[in-house]
């Protein structure tokens, strides 16, 4: 892989790898407590819905180490820890806490962190697949940008499908009813348009970044999963 230089550090100290994985591991651990607890209680409850919200969120804990057993692939802590703080607040604040009722604002903001979030996996994603050593493709910056906009437009889709599919068959409020629209229409088509924007923004700095070299917020991640996973690149 090509490297290009960087801009030297500052006098700052950094925080080890080791300390930020102690960190990672300890905030899984007690996440991984509470969330534990909870799906005991949820089971006996017999709250069904909120089980398997509950379950999803402690799937996306045992992530690392699945993707590290099955693909000898390790994920940089600090997106990891975004991803589990996301899936809490949408998952156990948004559904089960009903944040999502009780504060108007917590569903756009969940879908438009959405949009950046999937976008910057699927940034990383077709970056990765772009610099592999085992994957013959050099896709220019600006299909790069376009793949990942599309992947975080078609998971956001996907979910608003699974919303609806929950709603239909189990009686559910996933798509929530707004005032004068009980289909809730109108729910889903703002959380596709947030998504959408939250996606927009991604990819125009990853392109920003491709094309130009400038700054990019997610270069840090770009770099770390690099270093945490060299097999997988060009030299």
């Amino acid at each position: 892989m090509n490297q290009h230089p960087e801009k030297k550090e500052s006098g700052k100290p950094r925080k080890s790898p080791k300390s930020e994985h102690q960190i990672h591991s300890y905030f899984n651990l007690v996440l991984l407590v509470i969330l534990t607890i909870e799906w005991g209680y949820l089971l006996y409850d017999q709250q069904w819905l909120s089980l398997f919200l509950v379950s999803l969120i402690i799937s996306s804990l045992l992530a690392p180490v699945l993707f590290k057993n099955k693909m000898d692939l390790e994920l940089p802590a600090e997106f990891h820890f975004m991803a589990v703080l996301f899936v809490f607040a949408a998952l156990y604040l948004g559904e089960i806490q009903e944040f999502y009722r009780l504060i108007w604002w917590w569903d756009i903001a969940l879908h438009t962190t959405a949009g950046l979030m999937m976008g910057i996996v699927g940034f990383l994603l077709v970056y990765i697949l772009n610099e592999s050593k085992n994957v013959e493709l050099q896709m220019s910056a600006v299909f790069i940008a376009l793949f990942a906009f599309m992947f975080a437009v078609t998971i956001g889709t996907i979910w608003e499908i699974f919303e609806f599919t929950m709603d239909q068959l189990f009686g559910f409020n996933m798509q929530k009813e707004m005032l004068g629209d009980p289909s809730g229409l109108t729910d889903t088509m703002w959380d596709i348009i947030v998504n959408a924007f939250g996606a927009l923004i991604i990819c125009i700095n990853g392109w920003w970044y491709l094309k130009k070299r400038q700054d990019f917020f997610i270069r840090s991640l770009i770099q770390k999963f690099i270093e945490r996973n060299p097999s997988w690149f060009r030299r």
